[in-house]
């Protein structure tokens, strides 16, 4: 099969296009063909292996026997080990494969009771490989921040991946949501349910004498100190950067709310996977919307 493979640490050069033996399925695992995955920013980090990757990622991460990265998917199940039960050939899924990798690929074998669901079929398989990672992160941070109706919450680096989310799903809880964000993104995050926008290059959210219930840093650039005037009494700092569990119930609570029209997939670009380096590149510009999306085999289908 077909897979990017890791030849060196550093820049995204190499990341290369190579032919390595398609996996088999143990008794407990399914067999997936691959339709979508994506590069997040904890993929760029464990590529560059910079002293900030080795910190967050080296004590369960060997990266000389992980030369596949990519950690979340969408595909199909090609074949189910003999004691599978809750998927069967020819499924829709999407996944994330928690703290392994290897999505940069045509095929992937991962556990049953694994963070694996049925993929929500109002979605592309480019839109569904784009929720896992991000959309849990949100999701599983949020709920330590213990929201309520009415709640007023802050997401700072709003039109981010786990952002564009957090957004999203602070405004399914009830939350009076205001998204930071730069002034290009500004009528995007509104469009998905922000009741205020703040360009942070024209406006400190910390000297505008507004305070919140919490506020959630997504792209770890701020600190609680920074915040501590704009909490309310008792109010909640939250960060990305703190560590997230992986639940297969909580991806199937995502995947009814995107079926119940709650909410969608931003994809900044798609890239087919021969150029996963070019997406590599983009993303550590640091300028991407939402989700950037490699299509490792060109089925769009719903």
């Amino acid at each position: 099969m077909k897979a990017i493979v890791c030849t060196k640490y550093g820049s995204p050069d190499g990341l290369q296009l190579k032919e390595v033996d398609k996996p088999e399925p143990k008794e407990n695992e399914v067999l997936i063909r691959i339709y979508a995955t994506t590069v997040t920013f904890g993929d760029a980090m464990l590529r560059s292996f910079s002293l900030p990757s080795r910190i967050v990622f080296g004590l369960f991460f060997d990266l000389r026997k992980n030369k596949i990265l990519g950690h979340e998917l969408s595909g199909e199940i090609e074949e189910a080990g003999g004691d599978v039960k809750l998927f069967r050939k020819g499924d829709q899924v999407f996944a994330s494969t928690g703290t392994n990798s290897g999505a940069y690929a045509e095929y992937i074998c991962l556990p049953e009771d694994g963070m694996i669901a049925i993929k929500p079929v109002n979605m592309s398989y480019e839109e569904a490989a784009a929720v896992p990672v991000g959309g849990n992160t949100a999701l599983y941070i949020l709920r330590t921040g213990n929201i309520k109706s009415g709640s007023k919450v802050l997401i700072y680096g709003a039109s981010g991946s786990v952002g564009t989310y957090a957004v999203q799903l602070a405004r399914h809880f009830g939350a009076e949501v205001t998204g930071v964000c730069s002034k290009k993104n500004l009528e995007m995050v509104k469009s998905l349910g922000a009741d205020k926008v703040i360009d942070y290059s024209q406006e400190d959210f910390t000297k505008n004498g507004q305070t919140y219930d919490v506020i959630f840093d997504t792209v770890r650039k701020i600190s609680r100190s920074k915040c501590k005037n704009s909490l309310k009494e008792n109010g909640s700092f939250l960060s990305s950067s703190s560590s997230t569990s992986e639940k297969a119930e909580d991806l199937i609570f995502l995947k009814d709310l995107i079926e119940a029209g709650k909410i969608k997939a931003v994809i900044d670009r798609s890239y087919p996977l021969e150029q996963t380096s070019e997406a590599h590149n983009y993303v550590e510009k640091g300028h991407k919307k939402g989700q950037i999306v490699i299509a490792v085999r060109h089925n769009n289908k719903k």
